[in-house]
């Protein structure tokens, strides 16, 4: 076997545990780096230093990561960023945060093809998380597609530990921005707020200067659900085109790393 794309197999010829550790979404690294003792910003070169060429700007959702896992077919699974949670077919689903309820039609349309991928995807209001309400003031559920990648099928077969090691230093391949829209138009599917795009040289390297720059670029939320949200962003992804670097920046971070320097 080489790779699952490349011909039939079904989810029943897969380890669940391996399929759950092989594709669940990496960790991405904060625009600046987090200091480990007390989590604020530090000061320094931020995640895009050396980096050439233009980068893109999504907002990033408060909301919950999501997965939708399309094998050739037709059959697909459902989860969390940590767990699966339901699977085409099944009697029963595992209702946490709403997640199934929210991706089940989606992935009926999705899982149409012979091509075996994950979808990304951020379910935000209703009753997930503290900050639903920036999104909905109705309890109205959104969801967003932010990534899609693929997996080789050799590394279902490694153990767990290799396995989460190949995830986090950048095995699962990423499709481009172009890749990427071209998944959200097939299926009808809405992306993360695109921003903007710039010069890698452009972005702000100071921290005061980046807390200015998440608000210019992102002054309120644009996935607002209904009038009544409270319409508060959580923050920018800064990726390049390719999405070969990518990286988080939020609000948060920034107001309070800036409040505990002041005098």
């Amino acid at each position: 076997m080489t790779s699952l794309a490349a011909e039939t197999v079904t989810m029943r010829d897969v380890d669940l545990g391996a399929l759950n550790s092989a594709t669940k979404y990496p960790s991405i690294p904060t625009f600046h780096a987090l200091d480990p003792k007390n989590g604020s910003l530090q000061d320094g070169p931020t995640a895009f230093a050396g980096v050439t060429g233009r980068v893109l700007l999504t907002e990033k959702v408060d909301g919950t990561n999501s997965r939708i896992i399309v094998f050739p077919g037709g059959d697909y699974i459902l989860g969390s960023r940590e767990e699966l949670l339901h699977a085409r077919g099944d009697l029963i689903a595992n209702p946490a945060l709403g997640i199934v309820d929210a991706l089940r039609p989606l992935a009926e349309s999705v899982a149409d093809g012979d091509v075996f991928r994950v979808l990304y995807l951020e379910v935000y209001g209703g009753k997930v998380g503290g900050a639903a309400k920036q999104y909905s003031g109705h309890r109205a559920v959104g969801v967003r597609l932010f990534d899609v990648a693929t997996v080789p099928a050799e590394v279902l077969s490694w153990p767990r530990e290799r396995i989460s090691a190949w995830r986090e230093d950048g095995g699962q391949a990423f499709l481009d921005e172009e890749g990427l829209t071209a998944v959200a138009e097939a299926h009808g599917l809405d992306l993360t707020p695109r921003l903007g795009e710039l010069p890698a040289s452009d972005l702000p390297t100071d921290l005061g200067e980046t807390r200015g720059f998440l608000s210019e670029y992102l002054p309120a939320t644009r996935v607002a659900l209904d009038d009544d949200a409270g319409g508060r962003a959580e923050g920018i992804v800064v990726r390049t085109v390719d999405r070969s670097v990518i990286a988080k920046a939020r609000f948060q971070d920034y107001d309070r790393t800036l409040k505990r320097r002041k005098p």
